[in-house]
Parts: structure tokens; C-alpha cells; sequence
């Protein structure tokens, strides 16, 4: 009996250790715990090269949030060729970073994606020009040559020409621009586009012919559209619509995915110098005070936020929706069918359980010191 007695001991105790193990590897889908049954993979892909415009995702990975998630994510590049709600939708992504107005036409034509989480809270489009060219004001555009990119990138320049009264067609020269400053700083154009986290930086690191210096923000002058009530929201997360309605472990997948990703750029907000490191690491072609200068610009379209940081921002929101509108990027108001704020709510809730500042109210830009050619 004392032999029998103590097999069974034993049997009962491997079953309790046995099912504690499972019970630590089980994810629980209301804490967001690290402790996996399963490692879930996720293929994200970006709307242009790997830089500090995506930072926070690099982090993510890097300092093992996304894995303490249980999710193995795969970051793919973009490109001028890559369109990221094209990958989304067939399949090539589960994740898909991209500005709003972008992905307005696809979602009128049929595409099925929705906004879950806005992560810029701002725009960072300008229109830069020189300081002698005498363009202080929207208005002081007329006869001017005026450089865009196209591509869906200058509609916030065409909201703000036409609500200053100018008529893109006849009123400015609107004349096609590289995707670079070379048009602006060879004079071939009198104001250019730029995002102020990467190419209002590409002047500064340019060498003024004058002084044999590099420029100064007090030689140029900007217009930005934040300003001037035409901005349109820019990245965001988007995901699978009907998918999140009908796979309930898709759902737990994006909330987990869009918490990890805030975890990072979180990190990158109160630790930039790592971050910038984890960035060229990534993407060693571009130089350690262009990317410093350009997360630090980054991080002042995140931070503050007037929202638990992603949760949409309703009045941008329809100001973004109302200029699409304008501009017959889209034929009738696409209303609020395009995001939902349950899962950015989610991720958010579980960052403020583990104790994150969510909103960055106290965060403040850093002064970057540009070196020529952003080295």
C-alpha cells in the first residue's frame, strides 16, 4: 500500500507541475501576459525605407517587447514601388503602416482595412523656401514655382492653395520634385516640399555658398500646414477589417501587435539616444545626427498626445476626412467607417497597467545639432 500510495503521490504531483507549466504558457488575452502557448509570427510592412520615421516598430523588436507578447514580428521595408494597404490586403502583410489620405481611394475602391491605431498625431508636411524668395504666408504662393512630390503627398498643399483663395492650376507653377532638396537649394524652384523629419533637415546640412556654412532655420521660411488648418493625418496602423470581426485571434494579434509597437516608441521617446542606435543599426546608410534629428522630430508628432497616445484624435479625424473630400480624393465623405479606437483603447489600457506614460505631456523636443550631409 505504501508503494501504491506513493506512485499515485508521485503521478498527482507530475500532473500539478505538468499543469502548471500549461498554465504559464497559456496567453491571457485581458493582461497581454509574455507567458506563450504559442509564438504568434507577424509580418509588418512600412511605407518607405527602414529609418527613424519607424523607430519605435526596430525597438520593439529589438528590446524584446513584441516577443514578451508572444509575437514574432517581421518588419518589411517600403519603397516609391511598394504600396503597404496593396500588401495588407493580398495577403503579404498582416500589419500595414500608412498615411491616411493614402488610403482613403483604396478603402472607396473596395479595400477592406481599417485604421486601428494613430500613431501621428500631427503632420509633418512643410513647404520650405528661402528667405529672400519673400514667402511668409500660404498667400505670398501666387506666381510662384511650387514643388511636390505627387503621389498622394501634396493634398495638403492643394487644400491650403485653394482655401487661401489660389488656384493650383493657374494661380502657383506646381512643378514635380525628386525626392530630395536638390530643386530648392539649386534655386529651380521657389518653394519646396519637405517633412521636417527629413528632408527640412536634408537644408540644413547643405553648405550655404555664401558663408561656406551650413543654413540655419533663419534663412529659410516654412508654411505648416498644421498651422494653416489643412493638415491631414499621416501614419497609422492599419489592419484586416472583416478579419477583426470574424478571427477572434486576429483581434487578440493586432492588440498585442499595436501594444508592443507603442511600448517601443514610448522607449524611443524617453530613451532617444539608444533608440537612435537601434535605428543604425537597421539603416546604416543614413548618418547618426540626420537620424537623431529626425526621431527627435518624429517624437514631436507623437508626443504630446491629446489622447492615450494612437487612440484617434475624432476633430483631426474629420478635418483629415473633410479635406480628402475637398481635394475628390475620395467622391463622398468616408464619416468614421475607416478606424476604430477599441484596440488602440486596449493596448493602451495594458501599457497603463504596466505603469507607461501614455500621453508624454511633460516631453519636450531636444536641440540636434545637424552635421553636413547628416553624418
Amino acid at each position: 500500500m505504501k508503494r501504491k500510495s506513493k506512485f499515485i503521490l508521485t503521478i498527482v504531483a507530475l500532473f500539478v507541475t505538468l499543469g502548471l507549466v500549461t498554465a504559464a504558457c497559456n496567453h491571457n488575452d485581458d493582461s497581454a501576459s509574455g507567458n506563450c502557448d504559442k509564438v504568434d509570427k507577424v509580418k509588418l510592412q512600412l511605407q518607405w525605407f527602414t529609418q527613424a520615421q519607424f523607430a519605435g516598430y526596430y525597438a520593439a523588436v529589438e528590446q524584446g517587447y513584441y516577443s514578451d507578447l508572444c509575437l514574432d514580428v517581421e518588419i518589411l521595408q517600403g519603397a516609391v514601388e511598394i504600396v503597404p494597404i496593396t500588401v495588407l490586403t493580398t495577403g503579404g502583410a498582416d500589419f500595414a503602416i500608412s498615411w491616411v489620405p493614402k488610403v482613403f481611394g483604396p478603402i472607396e475602391g473596395g479595400s477592406d482595412v481599417v485604421n486601428i491605431a494613430q500613431v501621428f498625431e500631427r503632420s509633418g508636411t512643410l513647404q520650405v523656401s528661402f528667405k529672400d524668395s519673400n514667402i511668409n504666408s500660404v498667400s505670398d504662393l501666387d506666381g510662384k514655382r511650387v514643388g511636390n512630390w505627387g503621389f498622394g503627398n501634396e493634398f495638403e498643399l492643394l487644400a491650403g492653395l485653394k482655401k487661401n483663395n489660389l488656384d493650383p492650376d493657374s494661380d502657383v507653377q506646381l512643378t514635380q520634385q525628386a525626392f530630395d532638396m536638390s530643386a530648392l537649394l539649386n534655386r529651380d524652384i521657389d518653394a519646396a516640399q519637405a517633412m521636417i523629419y527629413n528632408e527640412y533637415a536634408q537644408v540644413l546640412e547643405a553648405i550655404n555658398p555664401d558663408t561656406s556654412q551650413l543654413y540655419t532655420a533663419d534663412d529659410l521660411n516654412i508654411i505648416d500646414w498644421n498651422d494653416e488648418g489643412t493638415a491631414m493625418l499621416q501614419d497609422a496602423i492599419w489592419a484586416d477589417k472583416s478579419k477583426l470581426e470574424s478571427d477572434s485571434n486576429y483581434r487578440d494579434i493586432a492588440t498585442r501587435f499595436v501594444e508592443g509597437s507603442l511600448e517601443g516608441w514610448i522607449w524611443c521617446r524617453d530613451n532617444p539616444t539608444p533608440c537612435v542606435e537601434v535605428v543604425l543599426k537597421n539603416a546604416p546608410t543614413l548618418g547618426r545626427s540626420h537620424q537623431t534629428w529626425q526621431l527627435n522630430e518624429i517624437n514631436g508628432l507623437i508626443w504630446p498626445s491629446s489622447n492615450d497616445v494612437s487612440v484617434m484624435n475624432i476633430n483631426l479625424a474629420n478635418q483629415t476626412a473633410r479635406v480628402a473630400t475637398e481635394e475628390d480624393i475620395v467622391e463622398s465623405n468616408p464619416g468614421s467607417d475607416w478606424y476604430r479606437t477599441d484596440i488602440a483603447e486596449a493596448a493602451t489600457k495594458n501599457l497603463k497597467d504596466k505603469g507607461h506614460d501614455v500621453r508624454g505631456l511633460s516631453w519636450q523636443k531636444a536641440t540636434v545639432t545637424l552635421l553636413e550631409g547628416g553624418k
